[in-house]
């Protein structure tokens, strides 16, 4: 009688699995590309587009109705997450067919790993030309990096929350009885009504700060169609762009500092929503997250411009204040560019290289990237929060070393992490590092040397494709990569997006009853 009164009271939206939603959501997507190109007069883009959302539109209509007159159960978290699995994974190959027909001077595996990079948030391209690609093809792999950045968004919340996965294992109201009420209710509701209320409530916060931002570049100078794929590219941490980056944007540091403010988005959920919790007491100067993060961003840049007089005492222009200026800012936008995962590089960063005097600094933004932003964001990478944890027992560790009979988690900061919280965060770590090796010893077998197998594997695994092209001493050029290689980038990049431990949970038994 339950499931019956659940499906009665259920929308019909809500009955249809979630991949099916998502595939929906896509084939309307496509008329905007198509659209484009018709103003453009690029009708063969057009057409790949307008039909394949057609298509789309009969075909997922014709499966709604078919499935409409069964009585089904709920879906359950475990059945959603699945979907989301299968949406980074199959998807990508619906999305691939307008784009394949649209260029037609590539293979579908090229075109499909273009929509795996766009909608895992990745941003990694076979096409580092950007003349190579019609306006409309870059619109495209804007917006599906986009519609990327807010199911995860939505997901957050809505299927990785009442799991415990994403992150959310480390808080507190992963142990039995810690949630508090409003929360538990929120997650005894069914699955599909959670999934409804989420988007109705985030996606037009999501679409209303991607049209501010977009408002933003436009007056500052960028052209309607770049300001646009920059905004959604920022607000999904994908890092698209269809010149390829802000550093040749018209809307110079203008721009650039409308973007800066805009990816903090990705260091903390906090920033935009209070519906999960990961702090003890509200506000965002509350949450570790954001201060970590900002912690790191004013950091790591003054140790760069301090370098200037320790390490590199001998260059000319010490008192040149406008270079001093223009480098600390380029590396403090390039930190938080690659810390919240987007991998936008400033057109001041090869300023701040030369100032510091450092012969790799690859290697800082690699390290940024693994790290990662928020939990809960489009952000990827390791996430803040796991770090902050791992912070917490090494303080509390040092603690016990100088008072052996204290008692911890007496903060209110400490309260609100799981009482084994560290034990998790540093089981994903090595997860995450064997994960990390694994495809480095597959990409090196695959024909690819040793650095730019280490380099690929952070790429794909922290979702930030644009590490190819910056962290080496030369770009890596993907487009002649084997075909093995591509799809274990793939692999790789859909793992980095759902996390190590979400595939494990998918793979216990309770997924495969009923």
């Amino acid at each position: 009688m339950v499931a019956r009164s659940r499906i009665t009271r259920a929308t019909p939206l809500a009955r249809l699995p979630l991949v099916l939603l998502l595939a929906g959501v896509a084939s309307l997507a496509m008329f905007v590309p198509a659209f484009h190109a018709l103003m453009l007069g690029d009708h063969t883009v057009s057409r790949s587009f307008a039909y394949s959302g057609a298509l789309g539109l009969v075909l997922i209509g014709l499966i709604a109705l078919a499935m409409g007159g069964n009585a089904r159960r709920d879906a359950s978290d475990l059945d959603n997450l699945l979907s989301l699995c299968l949406a980074f994974a199959a998807l990508p190959v619906f999305l691939a067919v307008p784009f394949y027909e649209g260029l037609r001077t590539t293979s579908f595996l090229n075109a499909y790993f273009e929509m795996v990079s766009s909608f895992t948030t990745t941003g990694a391209t076979l096409f580092e030309k950007p003349g190579r690609l019609p306006d409309s093809l870059h619109l495209w792999r804007g917006m599906v990096g986009w519609m990327g950045g807010l199911l995860m968004w939505i997901a957050a919340s809505a299927v990785l929350a009442p799991l415990n996965l994403g992150g959310f294992e480390l808080t507190a109201t992963a142990e039995p009885g810690q949630s508090d009420d409003a929360q538990g209710r929120f997650q005894r509701a069914g699955s599909g009504r959670r999934v409804v209320q989420v988007t109705a409530t985030l996606a037009p916060l999501y679409i209303g700060l991607t049209g501010a931002l977009w408002l933003f570049l436009a007056i500052g100078g960028d052209r309607p169609l770049v300001a646009l794929v920059h905004a959604m590219s920022t607000m999904a941490t994908s890092g698209i762009s269809p010149i390829g980056g802000v550093a040749n944007a018209g809307s110079g540091i203008g721009g650039e500092v409308v973007i800066f403010f805009f990816m903090m988005f990705g260091l903390s959920r906090l920033t935009f929503t209070a519906d999960t919790l990961t702090s003890a007491r509200p506000g965002l100067l509350n949450d570790p997250e954001f201060r970590l993060g900002i912690v790191i961003v004013l950091g790591v840049p003054l140790l760069l411009f301090s370098r200037h007089w320790v390490g590199a005492f001998d260059v000319e222009r010490v008192d040149d204040l406008p270079s001093a200026l223009s480098a600390l800012w380029g590396g403090m936008f390039s930190v938080l560019s690659f810390l919240s995962t987007t991998g936008f590089e400033s057109a001041h960063w090869e300023q701040a290289r030369s100032w510091s005097g450092l012969g790799t600094p690859g290697l800082i933004l690699m390290g940024a990237a693994l790290m990662g932003g928020g939990v809960a964001t489009t952000a990827g990478g390791v996430k803040l929060l796991r770090v902050y944890a791992l912070y917490l027992n090494g303080q509390r560790e040092m603690e016990r070393l100088v008072h052996p009979s204290s008692v911890g988690r007496a903060g209110a900061r400490s309260r609100r992490m799981r009482r084994q919280g560290a034990f998790v965060a540093w089981i994903f770590f090595m997860m995450f590092a064997m994960s990390l090796a694994l495809v480095t010893v597959v990409m090196a077998a695959l024909g690819m040397t040793f650095e730019q197998s280490v380099i690929l594997a952070i790429a794909a695994l922290s979702t930030t494709g644009p590490l190819t092209q910056i962290a080496g001493e030369a770009p890596i050029v993907l487009n002649v990569m084997a075909p093995a290689a591509k799809l274990v980038m793939c692999a790789a990049m859909v793992l980095g997006r759902l996390e190590m431990l979400a595939i494990i949970a998918l793979i216990t038994p309770s997924i495969w009853r009923d």
